[in-house]
């Protein structure tokens, strides 16, 4: 049933229908997807880097090969010396590279001379630890000197930078000296420094580790919202923060210097395995799983509650991550729905409305694709195949 709920997958499940409600049944290794070259924001290849020379050298970073598309937020983990900020500093071209190749925002780093590091700066947004903040100048003005790097004139500059601080909590502190602010208040006003240009790129050295529970989720939102805006702008943070995780596409760890591990979080990771139970994506590589996975959201819905209603209008399509739904068609008991199954469609691509009622027969952990993300996802990458267009608009969109 591609126009509503999906039939069974045929896979043994120890009840009437023969399906298996069980994630963990699935053990599918999952691949990070490879942008495509006219989406990554970073490429770095083979990258080293010492400090001092001869006997005195210390190498602090060992061949370390990355890749990031735009829209992507990813953290980067590990202990304290593993070369996490080294290598952050080295994507933003403040040390100049010395070993490998670099590639930021479409420029060769090793080819820029001082004044081409410069312009690549004004296009990425630095957020460090210590905030750096000119101790003569209040908080508005701290944030406003970033915005003589963009045009613009002087009354948008300052709605922009008060509109960003009001946003992280600092309204009524727009006049305050750095000395008159706490910790937390002079890193929001750091984090607002460098979010005011809406950059391509935003650099975050432990963004949110002066911070309460609320400014960070507040900062965390905002990060956020750039890679999933228009601009799809890129995110790359260094934390130990573990409020970061449910923010993030991937995460990198490093150690002793090397990246060792680079892979999905883990709510990526369960949208994929309830996409590769499903029909209709069958045979679909995992590197497309985990594209349509990147844009898919989460919904929690409660026993009892109806998800979609026969004869409305449908926005988005629907991916059971847990529990169990109920489907019913004219008043009369049709069937029951499990892990990795679907329904839904969306109306304004298909324009047909919705033609069963689909209820929480238990509470359900639920993955969504709405229409504007599905456009995301065609308009993101060329590269896709016809099929995976025509199957993707047979899940959503069908006839």
């Amino acid at each position: 049933m591609l126009d509503g709920p999906t039939a069974g997958n045929g896979n043994a499940r120890g009840n009437s229908n023969g399906r298996v409600p069980d994630p963990e049944a699935s053990q599918t290794m999952l691949a990070v997807a490879r942008p495509t070259a006219r989406e990554l924001a970073i490429r770095a290849e083979g990258v080293s880097y010492w400090f001092g020379e001869g006997d005195a050298r210390s190498q602090v970073l060992f061949e370390n090969s990355l890749e990031i598309g735009r829209g992507e937020v990813v953290i980067m983990t590990g202990p304290s010396g593993s070369g996490k900020t080294t290598l952050l500093t080295l994507i933003g071209a403040l040390p100049r590279l010395q070993q490998g190749c670099m590639r930021v925002l479409g420029r060769d780093v090793s080819q820029l001379d001082e004044r081409g590091a410069v312009e690549l700066r004004k296009d990425i947004g630095f957020i460090f630890q210590s905030h750096n903040l000119f101790s003569s100048l209040s908080a508005i003005e701290n944030v406003r000197m970033a915005t003589a790097l963009k045009d613009g004139t002087v009354r948008e500059m300052n709605e922009r930078s008060a509109g960003l601080l009001e946003q992280l909590g600092l309204g009524e502190r727009l006049g305050y000296l750095p000395a008159q602010l706490s910790g937390g208040q002079r890193q929001r006003v750091a984090i607002a420094r460098a979010l005011v240009n809406s950059p391509a790129l935003v650099l975050a050295d432990e963004p949110t580790a002066a911070l309460d529970a609320e400014s960070g989720r507040i900062v965390l939102g905002l990060l956020r919202k750039l890679a999933d805006g228009m601009e799809r702008a890129t995110v790359l943070i260094v934390t130990h923060d573990q409020r970061v995780i449910d923010h993030a596409d991937r995460v990198v760890s490093m150690m002793g210097g090397r990246i060792t591990n680079n892979s999905l979080t883990r709510m990526a990771v369960r949208i994929t395995r309830a996409l590769a139970q499903s029909e209709i994506v069958k045979g679909l590589s995992e590197a497309t799983l985990t594209k349509i996975a990147s844009v898919m959201t989460v919904e929690e819905r409660k026993k009892g509650e109806t998800i979609v209603r026969e004869g409305e209008p449908g926005d988005r399509y629907y991916l059971i991550g847990s529990g169990v739904a109920e489907v019913s068609r004219g008043g009369a008991y049709q069937d029951e729905l499990y892990f990795g199954e679907g329904f839904g469609r969306i109306t304004s691509l298909s324009g047909r409305s919705l033609e069963q009622t689909v209820k929480a027969k238990t509470d359900m952990e639920l993955y969504v694709l709405a229409e504007p993300d599905f456009n995301r996802i065609l308009a993101s990458d060329r590269s896709f195949e016809s099929r995976v267009r025509s199957l993707l608009m047979a899940i959503i969109a069908p006839s």
